[in-house]
């Protein structure tokens, strides 16, 4: 299994990067729906407790693209992925559920953080300790731990609140385009909350980060232009590309979810022409 799984990804690296960014998109958005198929708004849940943790790993990752002149940091495309997720508690369950999920993403991010911070905690293992007990293999893990997991404060306070901000506001606008535009045009909500959310997102990160926490911080034009705009276009094309996903979404959904969603919407839509005809 490991031969093949490695050999796979030696495939992978021979790819164009920007045919791995797709890879990936799709692998996302498609298990978001799956996840809500087999377990509807828990399976949600997982899949961004999951997330978040994993695009705070990614993170330490760079790649050279090349539509981009400098190397990029990963983890864009994992954590745009949850705005996915919100999108569809918000449409089909609901505030409180969209709520919900964004707390548990925070909390699974802050708790992967002290476990692996505790594990750290454990001095690793001399050569000769590895010898005795046969656990040679081990002894490079302690530093690639620390490398991938060692908590950076000034990073970690940025990425929660810039999470935190940004989330609450995605549920927010979604709310006020449906309120605005009625059971009509979702494809507006989704894309319009999305995509004010991912510009907060990356406003409050990219100025916490590179300027209040930084020892040394950039200049105005390096944090708009470099880390402002440097990823927010990518996550405005995330954001038409999971549009269809969004609609895939209520054929998704478990029969009993559907049925109340479609009552629900049934009655929305008969008080929309009930306030059409006064």
């Amino acid at each position: 299994m490991s031969l093949s799984l490695e050999g796979f990804i030696t495939i992978m690296n021979g790819w164009p990067p920007e045919a791995v960014w797709v890879l990936m998109a799709m692998t996302c958005f498609s298990t978001i729906l799956i996840m809500l198929r087999l377990f509807g708004a828990s399976g949600i849940y997982v899949y961004m407790a999951v997330a978040i943790v994993i695009a705070n790993i990614q993170v330490t990752k760079a790649v050279q693209f090349n539509v981009y002149p400098n190397p990029v940091a990963l983890g864009t495309v994992v954590f745009a992925s949850t705005y996915l997720c919100t999108d569809i508690l918000t449409e089909y369950y609901g505030r409180v559920f969209a709520r919900r999920g964004l707390w548990i993403g925070f909390c699974a991010l802050s708790l992967s953080t002290i476990l692996m911070t505790l594990t750290l905690g454990f001095a690793p293992m001399t050569a000769e300790q590895a010898a005795s007990g046969d656990m040679a293999w081990a002894l490079p893990n302690h530093d690639a731990m620390m490398a991938l997991f060692k908590p950076a404060p000034a990073l970690l306070v940025a990425g929660m609140a810039a999470y935190i901000t940004s989330q609450y506001n995605d549920i927010w606008i979604y709310l006020l385009v449906r309120r605005l535009t009625g059971t009509r045009h979702l494809w507006l909500r989704n894309n319009v909350s999305t995509m004010v959310s991912a510009f907060i997102d990356n406003t409050i990160f990219s100025v916490l980060a590179w300027v209040v926490f930084a020892p040394t911080p950039v200049g105005l034009s390096a944090l708009f232009f470099t880390f402002i705009l440097g990823t927010y276009f990518e996550r405005m094309f995330l954001a038409v590309l999971d549009t269809p996903f969004m609609y895939l979404a209520r054929w998704c959904l478990p029969m009993g979810d559907r049925a109340r969603y479609e009552t629900e919407l049934a009655a929305a839509r008969a008080e929309e022409r009930r306030f059409v005809r006064r």
